[in-house]
């Protein structure tokens, strides 16, 4: 490496969420301290309109911002405008990818993820991650008259209700749609918000005509505004920062047709193939026909179906962006690829620092607590993690956050606004655990996770009103055999009982 141009106190890599919220915690700590933000892109993701909701919960908007808003609020923050070529943790040194040496003190990498793409380079492939991805959608979008969306995380499910004008086949490798963020009962909740026309405000959809059984494996279900149809027998060498929770506000999602939404899902399906037109005629062997017309991207799935589209949306969820620091460096790292962290947000190599979707938390978690890669710990990690760097230096003790404590994630699908908390989908209960479940057609769902007759998680979608009910049932632990379904029963304020 060449010669350190100059050394910081605080280095910082990233200018997410993470990244940004660290740099606000130390310099806000250590005033007169030294901190350098390393980020490619000429925006950062700042956190807006933040609210504590209650003891865990929290709401906030993400805003991108010029960097220099950052500088102006933080006098003795600089901005380096660059991706990360290298990391030298020896000589305590990151290269840039401008050529550029600068040495730190203490350093935290909160590089994000990078969407899992379906395919490499292919020019049918659209990963969606940052913003420019998002732009990137909206333009082809508007000429496209049938797209498939690969994914079942919140882009999958945000992606799929907003757009319209454009026949869209939805392909989910689970049994129901949105299997990171709750149950095939809460998916039956959400299903008729596709066959509905999108409410013009925020009032909840009132249509109640759904059928509860599952699809045959390998079936399909097609939604269309007003009828269900039934059963059909490269990643970016500089990416951005990750998409705010309303990433689809003010991107007008619509394509060339003149239906409002036509949704088809196959469940229970992965992508077996992607190929062209050419490829198509070409190969003799080929199960697909060509549909009248052609489509300029054929995509086989495993239950043996084959759709031609514009283009293929893969939003398969994301991988921890450690490439640029592993080489020639001795970090740990977690199963799933991320930097794993001890409870002061530590990787394994001296001085290193990481938060948000790159690292793995490793220390030994709260019974009530797992990592998913979201806005809110995203957050909540780089706060923590530029109090525990201000804490290391100014030789104060430190205990692992609250926010550790409980999981907790407020958010939004079609346009109902969703709570989760604690082992929300029974995450690792085994088979003894009990579930209360309370649902109104069109207008809420409620799903009380009991072990051993305490509650230690939650779904509530609408507006319930039991988040922090529920939030204090579960941190207290208290023994609930005694209420049984009663605690769900809407005619017992059940928030009386537990003040």
């Amino acid at each position: 490496m060449a010669h350190k141009e100059k050394t910081f106190q605080f280095v910082i890599v990233g200018g997410g969420i993470a990244g940004v919220t660290c740099v606000e915690q130390l310099s806000s700590q250590i005033q007169s301290a030294d901190v350098a933000l390393i980020t490619a892109g000429p925006h950062i993701k700042a956190v807006t309109n933040y609210k504590q909701v209650s003891k865990t919960l929290e709401e906030f908007d993400i805003e991108e911002q010029p960097s220099s808003v950052l500088e102006e609020k933080f006098p003795n923050l600089t901005v380096i405008h660059s991706a990360v070529k290298c990391l030298n943790t020896q000589s305590h040194a990151v290269e840039t990818a401008d050529g550029r040496v600068i040495g730190y003190e203490k350093l935290c990498i909160c590089s994000g993820g990078r969407p899992k793409l379906l395919s490499d380079g292919n020019p049918y492939v659209l990963g969606i991650r940052d913003t420019d991805s998002a732009q990137a959608l909206q333009k082809r979008l508007s000429k496209a008259r049938r797209i498939v969306v690969v994914g079942n995380g919140g882009i999958a499910l945000e992606l799929v209700y907003e757009v319209e004008g454009c026949e869209v086949i939805w392909a989910v490798k689970d049994k129901a749609i949105g299997n990171t963020f709750f149950d095939a009962g809460a998916a039956q909740f959400l299903i008729p918000s596709l066959e509905a026309d999108k409410p013009q405000s925020a009032a909840p959809c009132k249509r109640i005509r759904y059928t509860t059984e599952e699809p045959a494996a390998g079936a399909s279900q097609t939604f269309t505004r007003g009828r269900i149809l039934r059963g059909h027998g490269s990643g970016p060498t500089k990416p951005g920062s990750a998409l705010g929770p309303d990433w689809h506000e003010g991107i007008v999602l619509r394509g060339a047709e003149q239906v409002s939404r036509r949704v088809t899902v196959e469940y229970q399906c992965e992508v077996e193939k992607i190929f062209t037109f050419e490829e198509l005629l070409n190969s003799p062997q080929q199960a697909v026909k060509p549909e009248n017309g052609s489509w300029p991207v054929y995509i086989q799935l495993t239950n043996g179906k084959s759709f031609g589209c514009d283009f293929i949306v893969s939003a398969t969820g994301v991988v921890p962006n450690t490439e640029p620091f592993l080489h020639g460096n001795s970090f740990a790292l977690a199963d799933d690829g991320g930097l794993r962290v001890d409870d002061h947000m530590m990787t394994s190599e001296p001085d290193v620092y990481a938060a948000g979707d790159v690292c793995t938390a490793c220390w030994e978690l709260s019974p009530l607590w797992q990592q998913m890669r979201l806005w809110t710990q995203a957050r909540q990690m780089g706060w923590y993690a530029g109090r525990c760097m201000a804490a290391c230096v100014l030789a104060e003790p430190i205990e692992l956050d609250f926010c550790f404590e409980l999981f907790s994630h407020i958010t939004k699908f079609f346009n109902y606004k969703v709570v989760l908390l604690g082992k929300f989908n029974g995450q690792g209960l085994g088979p003894d655990h009990e579930l209360l479940v309370r649902c109104t057609k069109g207008q809420e769902y409620v799903k009380a996770v009991l072990s051993g007759g305490k509650m230690v998680g939650a779904v509530l979608i609408g507006e319930t009103d039991l988040e922090e009910t529920f939030e204090n049932l579960i941190l207290n632990q208290m023994d609930l055999t005694q209420y049984g379904e009663d605690l769900l029963n809407p005619n017992i304020d059940i928030e009386d009982y537990f003040d």
